[in-house]
């Protein structure tokens, strides 16, 4: 590790012996049950690994397993990996069902998924991410979590600024940092540190904040993140928001440090901006093509016992079910609007993988469930054996949806080829 990190975190911290001492430790695990699909109580029954509680979110645990990908149930978004100290900038936030919320540097999407849940699936929720490597990766992610009320976006923050002013009740600005509270987890940044990119990182971060706070309504809350102890990226950027913009109080910062609390290092700090009159708003309607609108509906009285409600939209061959309000999307690359239902290929209608992870298990009627050994072929990409239902089926694992299959002398796999576990 480079001296002159060491010397900057010795003036940070009076027990900075502890703080280099566990460096040597190994890093804190956690995972975020998904309430979108299931209760922590109930997950605590078929947990495949033992469950601590985390201090900043109820639905976090800490955990010991170091592969907590490999199982089933996350593949069936039962469970987002996230490390616990990242866990306590959304409970900041507060965000409730039925407000426009926005997720400004969202990839790869566990505080966005974070946010989805306090939801409940109620609002508009924008999730954003500008490196459009990253935002694919966060696309995935809000499918398998089965976030159905979700617009991802891959913009630069100034695009939306220009077109959504003082729009968003909430937004969220974790921010590109140093990354000082990875060096355990990540020993790439310990590796690239350098004073000179925290000093970027500082004025980087400055100009996301500006553009959200031009996004942020009257009465709005911000909350900025980092996982970084940088003073340089933390308390003085926001002392310089209350300072940039006096229309924002700050009413609550919290750093979190490794030798001090269970988790691996976190900043986060709430603004509130002061009330005031709304700009008004028309969202616009959106046409849906009505042949794919039709195809589905008749695809659905197979496959659902109870199909979502909401208003559909056609983007290109692909149907959507729609978040509860839409804003002008013509210009900006949009990866998602809503929950993806399927797309049109020729006459037919092919459902998408995001429909049978994005509905509630209990209202898929055509649910084939398979042993454990076939749902590991299923994930390797394999054809399984057939199921006694004949076309479309949603392909399950202890009744959890993974993915869907097609149903004839075998099931035919499509499960989606980036998925697939090597």
């Amino acid at each position: 590790m480079n001296e002159r990190y060491f010397e900057r975190m010795r003036a940070q911290l009076s027990d900075f012996a502890a703080y280099r001492a566990c460096l040597s430790q190994p890093p804190y695990r956690g995972i975020r049950v998904n309430t979108l699909k299931i209760s922590p109580d109930a997950f605590r029954e078929i947990a495949p690994f033992a469950l601590a509680p985390a201090a900043w979110e109820p639905n976090g645990f800490l955990i010991s397993e170091e592969k907590p990908g490999k199982y089933f149930y996350h593949d069936a978004g039962l469970y987002y990996v996230q490390e616990p100290s990242a866990m306590c900038a959304v409970p900041l936030l507060g965000a409730r069902p039925g407000e426009r919320v926005l997720d400004l540097c969202s990839a790869p999407g566990g505080k966005g998924t974070q946010i989805a849940q306090a939801m409940q699936g109620k609002g508009l929720l924008v999730l954003n991410e500008k490196m459009p490597d990253r935002a694919k990766v966060l696309l995935q992610n809000v499918e398998r979590m089965g976030v159905a009320n979700a617009v991802v976006t891959c913009a630069e923050p100034s695009e939306l600024a220009a077109r959504l002013p003082a729009f968003f009740d909430r937004i969220l600005v974790d921010a590109p940092c140093s990354g000082e509270g990875m060096l355990r987890k990540e020993p790439a940044a310990a590796e690239n540190w350098s004073e000179e990119n925290v000093f970027m990182c500082a004025e980087r971060q400055k100009k996301i904040l500006e553009s959200a706070i031009a996004m942020l309504a009257p009465g709005g809350t911000l909350v900025y993140s980092t996982c970084t102890f940088a003073p340089e990226e933390d308390e003085a950027n926001a002392d310089w928001l209350v300072r940039a913009f006096p229309e924002l109080t700050c009413t609550e910062q919290k750093k979190i440090y490794p030798h001090r609390e269970r988790g691996e290092g976190h900043f986060a700090a709430r603004f509130i901006k002061e009330d005031g009159a709304r700009a008004p708003f028309r969202a616009p309607k959106l046409p849906a093509d009505r042949a794919a609108v039709a195809a589905y509906r008749a695809f659905a009285g197979d496959f659902l016992r109870r199909p979502p409600e909401g208003t559909f939209a056609s983007f290109g061959n692909s149907l959507c079910l729609l978040p509860g309000e839409v804003f002008p999307l013509g210009g900006l690359r949009v990866l998602r609007c809503g929950l993806q239902l399927g797309t049109m290929e020729g006459r037919r209608f092919v459902p998408a993988h995001a429909l049978a992870l994005g509905v509630p298990r209990q209202d898929i009627a055509a649910l084939c469930n398979y042993p454990q050994e076939d749902i590991a072929r299923y994930l390797h990409g394999e054809e399984l054996p057939a199921a006694e239902l004949r076309g479309w089926c949603a392909v399950a694992y202890e009744g959890w949806p993974l993915g869907l299959g097609k149903s004839s002398a075998s099931m035919k796999n499509h499960y989606p080829k980036g998925l697939r576990r090597p």
